[in-house]
């Protein structure tokens, strides 16, 4: 069963399957959707609630992408769900959000699955897609095409364009607009890029496991100090061939691990 979330105050999301709750927390400029493929072989036996960050997909736009009230939009709609304790599973900047949820509410989580990401602080690697993003003159888009063909100045990969398109759909009189909130990602993307501290030194006593892809830069071995000492049971895996799209270069190896982790 898919139940889309009507309510302006809470995150949108959607539900699929029965049993033990899991929920799914995508990256920078991504929706649910993005872990649909893992939401689907999850669902078969798990209860499988993916979200939408706030200012993407289809949630509320707010100010603020701080991780500890990105957590807490998290926890507002467990409680409306009357969920008590789940496992958490985040992508990128869904990964940081669920590892906040885990240092500061770790009575609401069971397993916590890291998608390649560390706690740390990265640097500005993004302002030249949000440029791009904000350059695009939608008066000027008639077909998605025109709109990859302005993007197409700021970000040459395209792999990712169409990606970051998603985030641009038709209104009801067939304008292009910006599903997200571009402005305030924008604005909050310095507070995106930094390192997830512990309030008090807290730590999360839980099983966790990094999942890294082998291409990928985003975890790196001077990173494991602080993951040991922020998760003291985390264990990693990696997958060969692939990188930080992991969970969409290599699905089946992504979802066998995530099985095995949440089953042992």
């Amino acid at each position: 069963m898919q139940t889309p979330n009507q309510c302006s105050e809470l995150l949108n999301y959607r539900q699929l399957g029965e049993g033990q709750h899991i929920v799914l927390i995508h990256g920078l400029f991504g929706s649910l959707e993005n872990l649909n493929m893992v939401a689907k072989t999850l669902s078969k036996h798990y209860c499988v609630t993916s979200v939408d960050v706030r200012n993407h997909g289809s949630s509320f736009h707010q100010q603020n992408m701080d991780y500890q009230v990105l957590a807490q939009d998290v926890i507002k709609l467990l409680d409306a769900l009357s969920i008590e304790c789940c496992h958490i599973l985040g992508h990128s900047m869904g990964g940081k959000i669920a590892m906040k949820i885990a240092l500061s509410f770790p009575e609401r989580v069971n397993k916590l699955l890291i998608a390649d990401i560390a706690p740390v602080e990265y640097p500005a690697h993004h302002l030249t897609i949000i440029e791009g993003l904000q350059s695009i003159n939608l008066t000027e888009v008639h077909k998605r095409k025109d709109a990859d063909i302005q993007l197409a100045e700021y970000v040459s990969d395209a792999s990712v364009r169409p990606f970051l398109l998603r985030n641009i759909v038709q209104n009801e009189q067939g304008e292009f607009q910006f599903k997200c909130s571009l402005a305030y990602i924008a604005q909050g993307y310095p507070q995106i890029m930094q390192s997830i501290c512990s309030q008090k030194n807290r730590t999360f006593e839980g099983d966790t496991l990094f999942i890294k892809g082998a291409n990928s830069n985003y975890i790196l071995p001077e990173h494991q100090e602080l993951i040991t000492q922020l998760f003291p049971k985390a264990k990693a895996k990696i997958i060969q061939g692939a990188g930080h799209w992991l969970h969409a270069e290599k699905t089946v190896a992504f979802n066998k691990i995530v099985e095995g982790f949440l089953e042992d």
